[in-house]
């Protein structure tokens, strides 16, 4: 289905292209920039399809300054209201601003064993989850090697990409 929202979208000059669509993927508007010029997408899958391959192109360095550029969730950046309006909807739609005194103190340890074993933050699609089935991913995920956690960190990037996506051009 092609809405008039991506009708829009296909017609923008590229850099106005980059300032509405560069924030989908978290602060890093060089997805949006690298592939501007493969526009027209005929779906919100298409240029979800064509994000994902420039991220998947990018370096390693560049794929792992994306992963740290995503907030900690129920982190110090959300408690101080400093996250993006995306990152708050997202983390808020899961119950992390509910949480107990336990929760989060759960929360903040395994933030800080995730951050120093991996050298990034958590990483998690959070939409369609619950704060008990956040805290089991992230219990589950401890035990992957960096090698693992670096690519799933990567899909749920991906995944949080195309929830944003189709949120936007779906409104």
């Amino acid at each position: 289905m092609n809405s008039p929202r991506l009708d829009e979208l296909n017609a923008l000059p590229a850099a106005e292209f980059v300032r509405q669509w560069g924030d989908v993927f978290e602060h890093s508007p060089w997805v949006a920039e690298r592939c501007a010029a493969q526009r027209p997408f005929h779906s919100v899958q298409a240029m979800h399809a064509a994000m994902c391959a420039v991220m998947q192109a990018a370096t390693e360095s560049e794929k792992l300054t994306l992963i740290r550029a995503h907030p900690q969730l129920a982190g110090k950046a959300a408690l101080r209201g400093e996250l993006t309006v995306d990152s708050t909807r997202e983390q808020q739609g899961a119950g992390l601003d509910q949480c107990s005194e336990a929760e989060f103190a759960e929360l903040h340890q395994l933030n800080r064993a995730y951050e120093a074993r991996f050298g990034f933050p958590f990483i998690l699609a959070v939409k369609g989850h619950n704060r008990q089935s956040i805290l089991a991913a992230w219990r589950a995920r401890l035990d992957n090697t960096p090698t693992q956690e670096f690519y799933e960190a990567l899909r749920q990037i991906e995944r949080i990409a195309l929830f944003r996506l189709q949120s936007r051009l779906n409104d």
